[in-house]
């Protein structure tokens, strides 16, 4: 040991009392990982749900090496403080070096108390959507949706951000608030087509499929409206009627959850061909050319 004490103090310049401190510092570095290896291995066995085992390594990652720090600058606090001036302009440097670790950094601290989404939340930042599936010092992490997938149906892929997007790029909530969004489904039916009786058979399919969110969703904006302004007159499905160049357009607007929109429009479409071959005077619509011969 007096061969390593001499080594380090001739070859590194480093003196006795810092190497204690160097030891006491590894020792404790090397404590707490050990500790949350321990926990996190008892928390996995014992628990199997997804969502508590995240929270408990999620707490962990901040907490042991906030613990950490405490202990080793206590440690160090009086080499700290021979070397104040040393320290001030250090810490300029880096704060100038580190912009982007830093407002990263800022970013967590922004997510973590201002929540404008938590794990769990379907959210769009920027040209990217997907489902928050963890949140970093530095990064968060989102399961891909949208891109060339249909109905915002996952993609598969995982998309890490930088937590300073928050920042820089506007931020749209799916689940926070009000849980659910407004989806529409046009149908074109001919001109020739029965479109007074086409719109009563729209009307109950959507009913049928979608009514009962309304009173759900009613509650939701009650809730809501104590910390946004939130309002809506009528949160009952609908059915639009308009014209286009191929024939009329009714739209079946209705209120439905993020993640069941391609399953909803699934199960509306399916019903809606079943009803149109029950009726001859109803026909889809399609780009068509007619041709017309003078005196014919």
């Amino acid at each position: 040991m007096n061969t390593i004490h001499e080594f380090l103090n001739t070859t590194l310049g480093i003196t006795a009392e810092n190497q204690i401190k160097i030891f006491i510092s590894l020792f404790v570095i090397l404590f707490l990982w050990i500790i949350q290896l321990l926990i996190l291995r008892f928390v996995w066995r014992q628990v199997k749900d997804v969502k508590v085992r995240y929270q408990w390594k999620r707490s962990l990652s901040v907490t042991v090496p906030f613990i950490g720090i405490l202990l080793v600058g206590g440690v160090w606090l009086s080499a700290f403080k021979q070397f104040g001036a040393f320290l001030g302009l250090m810490a300029a440097g880096f704060a100038i070096a580190l912009k982007d670790p830093l407002t990263n950094l800022a970013g967590w601290l922004f997510i973590l108390f201002r929540k404008p989404f938590v794990v769990g939340d379907r959210i769009q930042i920027g040209e990217h959507a997907g489902d928050v599936i963890d949140i970093r010092l530095f990064q968060f992490t989102m399961l891909e949706i949208g891109n060339w997938v249909d109905a915002d149906q996952s993609t598969g892929r995982m998309i890490h951000l930088p937590n300073g997007k928050v920042f820089s790029e506007s931020q749209a909530n799916y689940s926070t608030g009000f849980e659910y969004i407004w989806n529409e489904i046009p149908v074109l039916v001919t001109f020739e087509s029965n479109w007074t009786k086409t719109k009563k058979i729209l009307q109950g399919i959507v009913t049928n499929h979608a009514d009962h969110l309304s009173g759900a969703a009613e509650k939701e904006i009650f809730e809501a409206s104590k910390s946004y302004m939130i309002y809506y007159k009528n949160l009952n499905p609908i059915v639009y009627t308009n014209v286009k160049d191929s024939g009329v357009q009714l739209t079946l607007r209705y209120l439905c959850n993020p993640r069941k929109r391609r399953g909803s429009e699934n199960e509306i479409w399916e019903e809606v061909l079943t009803q149109f071959e029950k009726h001859k005077d109803i026909e889809l619509a399609y780009p068509t050319t007619r041709f017309y011969k003078n005196g014919e």
